[in-house]
């Protein structure tokens, strides 16, 4: 089960990059492993790592005071291409707990709620403006909460949408299967009236 999430504050690290798929965020190579465990390594690792293994200085995660981030604004569409979880639970394993863009690849988009990291959605503006804020490591530092659904920032804060489901179930650290099952007994009731003779 994934840990509840409220409130997230961290300098925030601009990946204005758009369409960055499953396959960035975590190569192949990585997906060997039959548990969860060790995907840090393999998060965003070709960005993230020189091909003789050392780290690229150019990338942002590899920078100070970015090294560390909580929070990634992202470009358009991120997480789209393969559906592996893999890139969801390398990202969480990494530290990242929120990412805010505008779109997302529809399955990752659904392995973020079911595996407690924040996918916020802005519209252009409201993005690009934090992309350009957070270029800026005196302005990059954000917090986040989930409860009242706003980011602040070093000028004020922005509003934004979530369902009511995801922010249920990221503050409550549950994931689709057991927001399901704490609806057991209205589910037992229905099975009942429909097909009687259920026990």
């Amino acid at each position: 089960m994934p840990e509840p999430l409220n409130k997230i504050h961290s300098i925030a690290a601009p990946i204005g990059v758009d369409n960055i798929d499953t396959d960035v965020i975590m190569p192949k190579r990585f997906l060997r492993t039959i548990t969860r465990e060790g995907l840090a390594q393999g998060a965003l690792a070709d960005l993230r790592f020189k091909t003789d293994g050392s780290e690229d200085p150019n990338f942002i995660l590899n920078q100070a005071p970015y090294r560390g981030s909580s929070i990634l604004v992202v470009g358009d569409n991120f997480g789209c291409g393969s559906s592996r979880e893999h890139a969801v639970w390398g990202l969480y394993q990494l530290g990242i707990r929120a990412i805010i863009g505008t779109t997302y690849g529809g399955i990752f988009f659904d392995n973020c709620r079911r595996n407690g990291l924040a996918a916020i959605c802005l519209n252009h503006q409201e993005r690009n403006q934090l992309l350009g804020m957070c270029s800026n490591p005196a302005n990059a530092e954000l917090q986040i909460s989930i409860a009242d659904r706003h980011i602040k920032h070093h000028t004020g804060s922005l509003a934004f949408k979530m369902p009511d489901e995801i922010q249920h179930d990221l503050l409550h650290g549950v994931d689709v299967i057991a927001s399901t099952l704490s609806f057991a007994a209205d589910i037992h009731t229905f099975e009942k009236a429909y097909q009687p003779g259920t026990t």
